[in-house]
């Protein structure tokens, strides 16, 4: 692996300029990424020399250590212009933020490449790990793995079984490249760039210091291992939900100001408006999207201050805490896709022209939305079981 020097990325507001500078190249490669499917390696070498996958990556290793308020406004700003080279630079975040809770070791070798390093990883437990002498022989699939084209390392989530494949624990390992093969598996309406193919490994030794139980992560137990950097203090639930929004937040905004634009200079068919902007039908509707674009964010803001402030105080959010955050997740993500199909209805049927990048925005929003472990109804559930004080919850990921 090539590794990217810039020197003169020392801070979050560093690589939010440098990303916004890439605007135009990542517009340019849009429309090429989305047909091979897979993000445009210009595309990509420009985001890495912006700094943008060594956001939530420890210090010692040239890495930012920033927050989910900036994770967040990189994914947006990204996302502005493309969707789904913003997905790969989210996922690749958020599973470098994983990594900083495993052990030293594991990360030594994650990150002997650099901070620039690009990581896949899925959670669900789909591999199965069986203990043998110094480690594990590990075998799984991990389907929607996204980045994978691009990671030199990938995440999965295994059943620790004895020999009878009775369960005795769940777990994450990491894998270098080497040990897995991508299978093609990705071929969807949207977010197509993204690369979230299947990743596949087939009896593969992973050392005992690569293997993290899930438990004792799920619920916490980490946060005094680091009480120095908050960031790897924050809740994994919350983090694993909200991380997923800030491609969200940029898409809404890129909608929205395409629409805006073509304002001045279409015309409303079928009636006398020379321009969309002079109709009070339009006007309705664009402030309407507005709104709600700004709902979004505002709830995305407010859980991501909530994790915050509990990670530099060194405690873990209760069950109401946390599950609000996942309500908080569920109307970001409701409030910009109904606020993109009400951007469509105000720009009319020219919206659907393949040329025409809203209707890519709008394709990448939905499928986006839709990630399990985001889902609206799910969230909602969570939250409402939460202020009921029902026990019984649905999904381990609050």
């Amino acid at each position: 692996m090539t590794t990217v020097e810039h020197t003169d990325v020392t801070t979050a507001e560093d690589v939010l300029a440098r990303v916004r500078e890439l605007a135009p190249l990542l517009q340019r490669n849009a429309a090429s990424s989305e047909a091979e499917r897979r993000v445009s390696e210009e595309t990509l070498a420009a985001l890495k020399n912006a700094g943008a996958f060594r956001l939530a990556v420890p210090r010692r290793y040239g890495g930012l250590e920033t927050d989910l308020r900036t994770l967040l406004d990189v994914s947006a700003a990204i996302a502005e212009s493309d969707g789904g080279p913003s997905w790969v630079t989210t996922l690749s975040n958020i599973n470098a933020w994983a990594t900083g809770l495993a052990n030293t070791k594991t990360q030594d070798e994650v990150w002997a490449g650099g901070p620039d390093t690009i990581l896949a990883g899925v959670i669900a437990p789909s591999g199965r790990a069986r203990k043998v002498p110094g480690g594990y022989q590990v075998s799984g699939s991990w389907a929607y793995s996204s980045a994978s084209l691009h990671a030199e390392w990938a995440a999965g989530g295994v059943y620790l079984v004895d020999d009878d494949d009775q369960i005795l624990d769940q777990g994450m390992v990491n894998i270098p490249k080497s040990d897995f093969r991508v299978e093609d598996t990705w071929y969807v309406a949207g977010m197509r760039s993204s690369g979230s193919n299947t990743i596949v490994v087939e009896d593969v030794f992973v050392p005992e210091h690569r293997y993290m139980s899930m438990l004792p992560t799920l619920t916490g137990q980490y946060l005094a291992d680091h009480p120095d950097a908050p960031l790897y203090r924050s809740a994994i639930g919350p983090m694993l939900v909200m991380v997923l929004v800030g491609p969200q937040l940029g898409l809404g905004r890129a909608a929205l100001d395409l629409v805006i634009r073509k304002g001045a200079t279409k015309s409303l068919a079928y009636t006398t408006f020379e321009q969309n902007r002079d109709s009070v039908a339009f006007q309705l509707l664009v402030a309407e999207a507005a709104v709600k674009v700004d709902t979004a964010h505002l709830h995305a803001y407010r859980a991501a201050e909530d994790i915050a402030r509990y990670a530099e105080a060194g405690e873990f959010p209760d069950i109401a805490a946390r599950a609000r955050v996942r309500g908080d997740a569920a109307v970001a993500l409701r409030s910009i896709n109904e606020a993109i199909n009400t951007l469509l209805n105000a720009n009319g049927a020219g919206s659907f022209a393949e040329v025409n990048a809203l209707q890519r925005i709008w394709r990448d929003s939905n499928i986006a939305a839709r990630h399990a472990v985001v889902l609206p109804q799910v969230s909602m559930e969570t939250y409402g079981k939460a202020l009921l004080g029902i026990d019984e919850h649905i999904t381990v990921i609050i």
